[in-house]
């Protein structure tokens, strides 16, 4: 077994063994409260919705807390802010003033993404910028397990302290600990790929950098092209460097070199040990619609079209860039027009409300190639 797929399972186990510890606590806190309120004035209804409440808000709460963090320590150490998002709910700035929005990114329950200072000699500083939300998952899980501790017992109020307690805990162990088992790779993953490999520093500001021209209007197609350069299969050693390669192929495909863009795809999706699983997803989309807009085969469109594949599409119904596969495949492979149409108006809504406009007008150029093909006699 690769030291990829090893490392792989044993965060998977990890991350199982967190969820497990943190439902059995919930279980042991449940049946306390319901040992001692059942029969209570409150009926025993209300008592189970009262307790997964608390259960949901606590989770809220600690989402909050957690991108707080890494927008307090990043601030503190030299980054910039460019957006912060809880589950939907986005405030970016763009245009010198601060806008509300709304988007969602698969496998994530928020982001705050922050404008990275100079580097200085290849290194940037980023210990406390990536560790900030477990530690401020950490400090106010001990916080409230102090309040609960103190209140009362059977107590609503102590009840609701402990569950703050415990999902403080759970978030700190889940961000903290390095794992790359989900969709993208966690906090402490990202931290200890660049204390093992210098250059992965650099990667993770390129990524940083060129988020924040994107958020500024700029397409990676008009970024300083040295951004992109193609890292080497030995380079890629680990999820940070890997994301440089994606980015890469993002490049391609906005300069509409799409030969040269599936070719770098499809050598990503069967060799890169360290992509992770929406970067294969997204990816998967691209190479999909440059079929649909080139050779169109039935049996190529099986190939990329897996079961797990339009799974993960579902999952991402919120990204410009699987709506726009989906039209695509409508429009050209099934000729459904009713299908067609639907998508269209989810990607119009979308777009409506999506904080980065130059990515929209991206995706609406390949739109456009992809109804230049369906009215076009020869296609």
């Amino acid at each position: 077994m690769s030291g990829k797929k090893k490392s792989a399972y044993g965060t998977q186990w990890a991350g199982v063994l967190i969820y497990a510890l943190v439902g059995a606590v919930c279980g042991f806190l449940m049946l306390d409260w319901f040992f001692y309120l059942d029969g209570s004035f409150l009926p025993t209804v209300l008592l189970y919705v009262l307790f997964f409440l608390g259960l949901a808000l606590a989770m809220v709460i600690h989402t909050v807390i957690h991108e707080a963090g890494h927008l307090i320590f990043g601030l503190a150490t030299g980054y910039r802010f460019i957006s912060y998002r809880v589950f939907q709910f986005m405030w970016i700035k763009q245009g010198g003033r601060i806008r509300f929005t709304r988007m969602s990114l698969a496998g994530t329950g928020g982001q705050c993404l922050l404008a990275p200072p100079e580097l200085k000699d290849g290194k940037i500083p980023f210990l406390l910028s990536n560790l900030g939300g477990a530690l401020m998952n950490l400090l106010t899980g001990l916080t409230f397990l102090a309040g609960g501790l103190l209140c009362p017992p059977w107590t609503i109020g102590r009840t609701f302290l402990l569950l703050l307690a415990v999902f403080g805990f759970a978030f700190a162990l889940m961000n903290g600990l390095p794992m790359s088992s989900g969709p993208v790779p966690n906090d402490g993953r990202n931290i200890l790929d660049m204390l093992r490999h210098p250059e992965a520093v650099r990667a993770f500001w390129l990524q940083i950098k060129i988020n924040e021209l994107t958020s500024q209007g700029v397409r990676v197609r008009d970024m300083p092209a040295e951004w992109f350069e193609m890292p080497a299969p030995e380079q890629m050693t680990c999820d940070l460097i890997t994301t440089i390669a994606v980015l890469c192929c993002d490049r391609l495909k906005d300069e509409h070199r799409f030969a040269e863009a599936d070719r770098e795809m499809a050598r990503l999706l069967a060799d890169a040990p360290h992509l992770a699983g929406l970067h294969r997803a997204l990816l998967t989309c691209d190479r999909t619609f440059i079929e649909l807009i080139t050779e169109n085969r039935p049996e190529a469109l099986a190939e990329l079209r897996t079961q797990d594949q339009q799974r993960m599409t579902a999952a991402m119904k919120t990204s410009p860039t699987a709506l726009r596969t989906e039209y695509a495949y409508a429009l050209l492979q099934k000729k459904d027009e009713k299908k067609a149409a639907q998508l269209k108006q989810q990607f119009d809504k979308l777009a409506a409300v999506y904080p980065y406009p130059v990515e929209i007008e991206a995706e609406r150029e390949l739109i456009r190639m992809a109804e230049d093909l369906c009215t076009d006699p020869k296609s």
